[in-house]
């Protein structure tokens, strides 16, 4: 099956995952799907993800969801920018995630980043997805 849009489906999967209660999901291994997950556990929204055999053999990510007294500690999860609509946003015209409470996740012409790293930086870019 093809996935026309992976990050979009990495962050179906989490919302999911999270409204049942998982402990942990599996999700197809892609550079863009890592780059996310990197910057949500650096903000210390996911425990930890590694990278495993399928039983067909074929590479997975295993995501540890992180939960706080049962209560998940992603909120909501929401696509910005979609294959069929790119938004993009500098530095200045970014705004704040429920009053800085959540992150923005963008990726820049430096990588992969949440929107504080983004502006210690000051460099704007595509704005992949928010994140409360």
């Amino acid at each position: 099956m093809t996935i026309l849009d992976p990050i979009g489906d990495l962050l179906t999967r989490i919302r999911n995952a999270q409204r049942v209660g998982k402990k942990d999901l599996t999700a197809p291994v892609s550079k863009a799907r890592v780059n996310v997950l990197n910057v949500l556990e650096v903000e210390g929204y996911i425990r930890g993800h590694s990278v495993v055999k399928g039983e067909d053999g074929r590479d997975l990510l295993k995501i540890e969801l992180k939960y706080v007294e049962g209560q998940p500690v992603i909120k909501t999860i929401q696509r910005v920018s979609t294959p069929g609509r790119r938004y993009y946003s500098g530095i200045s015209d970014l705004k704040l995630v429920k009053n800085g409470l959540g992150i923005n996740i963008l990726s820049t012409s430096h990588g992969v980043m949440s929107d504080v790293q983004a502006r210690k930086k000051a460099i704007g870019g595509e704005v992949i997805c928010t994140v409360f």
